[in-house]
């Protein structure tokens, strides 16, 4: 059985939401390497993990690319939102006629031999301001293509329905993964 690495309760809940079953756990202090590229970010966490846990380990990470600057920030969002807030993000993009963003979730799944990444991508655009009060991160400022409405506006059922992390989850799913 993989064991889900993550010290967020909100990831958790939304992955066991998505995949309709709850998940093995463990909080496991990894050091995150920094880079705009998601693929190395996990490979790494993934190795780390599994090398502390010994066990089949299942790590994910998800970045943001806002078209106004050439795909920045990427996997570095964290940092973005930690130091900016969803409202310092919103005033940085003011006056850019792109407000383009594209939300990647990758997850990867190591047995201690392979290392195998399943990717999930959303388009979506950053409204004026911060909308919605459901959600975590930066929900409020993510509203995909085909909604009137961002993450944080929408119910759970709803966000899954357009989500980058179900979208790379049913690759798991289907590589028969979840059940190592």
């Amino acid at each position: 059985m993989l064991t889900f690495i993550t010290s967020s309760a909100n990831k958790l809940a939304e992955v066991e939401h998505i995949l309709g079953r709850s998940l093995a756990q463990a909080t496991v202090l990894l050091e995150e390497i920094q880079a705009i590229d998601l693929k190395p970010v996990v490979s790494y966490k993934a190795r780390q993990a599994y090398a502390h846990l010994g066990r089949p380990v299942l790590v994910e990470d998800t970045g943001l690319a806002f078209a106004a600057w050439n795909g920045l920030p990427g996997a570095l969002i964290k940092w973005f939102l930690a130091a900016l807030g969803t409202d310092g993000i919103c005033k940085l993009l003011r006056g850019e006629t792109n407000r383009a963003v594209t939300a990647t979730t990758l997850f990867a799944a190591y047995d201690g031999t392979e290392c195998r990444v399943f990717s999930g991508v959303v388009a979506g655009v950053v409204p004026e301001a911060p909308r919605g009060t459901n959600g975590f991160g930066w929900d409020a400022i993510f509203q995909p293509l085909g909604s009137d409405r961002t993450f944080a506006e929408m119910t759970p059922e709803e966000k899954d329905h357009f989500s980058m992390r179900r979208l790379a989850l049913e690759q798991l799913r289907h590589c028969g993964l979840l059940d190592l």
